[in-house]
């Protein structure tokens, strides 16, 4: 099981958001198992050709959406995120969902900026 990384120097996603997406489908898609040891920042970013710190605000992201953990000195390893994302997706749903209702939105108009959205943020 390799990290199959690619960053596009002329794309105009940052550096760190590109290696963060690719991890994290990576990671969902079961290419990157649960467990699986993830290189070092300063070794990936040595690999990448990137800065120790875009390599380690990825991995601060991808912690912060509980796609990857850090066991402190034992290395930074892919987590079972499917428990993690699923809260923090209902709960991020569950805020929307209140705040919309507190803007005076109907049901179908909050539903329509939801799709609208998901549909903005999986078409990139």
């Amino acid at each position: 099981m390799t990290l199959n990384i690619s960053i596009d120097p002329d794309d105009t996603t940052a550096p760190y958001e590109q290696l963060r997406a690719q991890i994290s489908e990576q990671a969902h898609a079961g290419a990157l198992p649960v467990g699986h040891k993830l290189p070092t920042v300063r070794g990936l970013a040595e690999d990448l050709g990137l800065a120790a710190n875009t390599v380690a605000k990825a991995y601060r992201a991808l912690d912060a959406d509980g796609v990857i953990e850090t066991r402190g000195r034992n290395g930074t390893f892919i987590a079972a995120a499917g428990d993690a994302a699923e809260r923090q997706s209902a709960a991020a749903a569950q805020a929307y969902a209140d705040r919309a209702r507190r803007l005076g939105l109907s049901r179908a108009g909050a539903l329509a900026a939801v799709e609208d959205a998901l549909r903005a943020a999986y078409t990139k």
